[in-house]
């Protein structure tokens, strides 16, 4: 499996990145298969994982260290720090007083000394982002950390931080990690722009759109949530825009047919064919899924495909916008109103 450079930081990673959302009770509860599927990966030539301290409250993140035990200096490890983690204020979010006890807890869970990658798994509306640079900025003078960077910010999130980190001599985000398929494109109009000209890395989540592009609904089955997290409004048919995307899915897996590939390689080949986009992460709950997943990594899409993805959904669209994870609470519709 080929490397690229994540950034600007000179670290090589896979072009697939091992999602670990599905290892713990949220989707395989087999601690066992769930080792074996993750070195699996590793195997055959992923060298990046990611996670984070809310998948299944922690467990993911025991899993991870349990199964990376005598290969922690092959992996590139990332997790994640924001979402509620147990009852209680101040147990969440982008603090100077979490994260500092927060990162704790992840090294523990996860069996090692250090973090390579340690990401804000959202931004906060309510936390100053130099409060949140400047711990982490201390993680990685510790450390405890390596690199820093943010998951789900929008295009004027990633300029604010990058400014700030200027501005105030700290640690800047060297990696964004949003949403994007070949149904969910609207990073293509100005996270990915922005991310490209920052010089980040561009980590991006659900390149099967949580289970829509996984092929399943030859079957004459509608899509289903790939997890409990998936919120219901992305997989309710009764809307115009799931509508717009079961249009759009009948047509690429024409396409796909066509291409002589299966779904999966179509999509996964499509997001790490985007010269911004670092690695595509994939989140397998069992072996059957990575193995579909794996030949992705090879898969190189001609212009004449591509150009026939953008007639099927135009670049820069997102078919749902409740599919975009992403973006400041001041452009939500309620927001907008005086």
């Amino acid at each position: 499996m080929e490397h690229r450079l994540l950034g600007r930081t000179g670290v090589q990673v896979s072009p697939l990145a091992l999602g670990t959302m599905m290892f713990g009770p949220w989707g395989n509860d087999d601690e066992d298969d769930s080792v074996r599927i993750i070195n699996r990966a590793l195997d055959a030539g992923i060298n990046f994982v990611d996670t984070a301290d809310v998948y299944s409250a922690g467990r993911s993140e025991e899993i991870v260290g349990k199964a990376i035990q005598g290969r922690r200096d092959d992996v590139v490890l990332a997790t994640k720090f924001f979402m509620p983690m147990g009852e209680g204020v101040n147990r969440s979010g982008g603090s100077r007083r979490w994260i500092v006890r927060e990162v704790e807890e992840s090294l523990r869970r996860l069996g090692t000394d250090r973090i390579d990658l340690y990401q804000v798994h959202r931004p906060s509306p309510t936390t100053d982002v130099e409060e949140t640079l400047g711990a982490l900025t201390d993680l990685v003078r510790q450390g405890k950390v390596l690199y820093v960077g943010s998951s789900s910010y929008a295009a004027s999130e990633i300029v604010e931080a990058q400014v700030v980190s200027r501005d105030r001599h700290l640690e800047r985000f060297v990696t964004e990690q949003p949403p994007y398929s070949m149904l969910v494109r609207g990073i293509e109009s100005d996270v990915l722009p922005t991310t490209q000209r920052y010089g980040m890395g561009t980590l991006t989540y659900s390149p099967l759109a949580g289970g829509w592009l996984s092929g399943k609904w030859r079957d004459g089955k509608v899509p289903t949530p790939a997890s409990s997290a998936r919120p219901g409004a992305r997989f309710d048919m009764t809307t115009a825009a799931n509508g717009q995307k079961l249009e759009a899915l009948a047509a690429l897996t024409d396409l796909a047919d066509e291409a002589g590939l299966t779904m999966i390689e179509l999509a996964i080949g499509f997001v790490i064919r985007h010269p911004g986009v670092t690695s595509a992460i994939i989140g397998p709950r069992t072996m059957e899924q990575l193995e579909s997943q794996l030949p992705a990594a090879d898969v190189v899409l001609t212009d004449d495909v591509l150009d026939r993805i953008d007639e099927i959904v135009a670049p820069g669209v997102t078919l749902n916008p409740d599919d975009d994870s992403y973006g400041t609470t001041e452009l939500a519709v309620g927001a907008r109103r005086r």
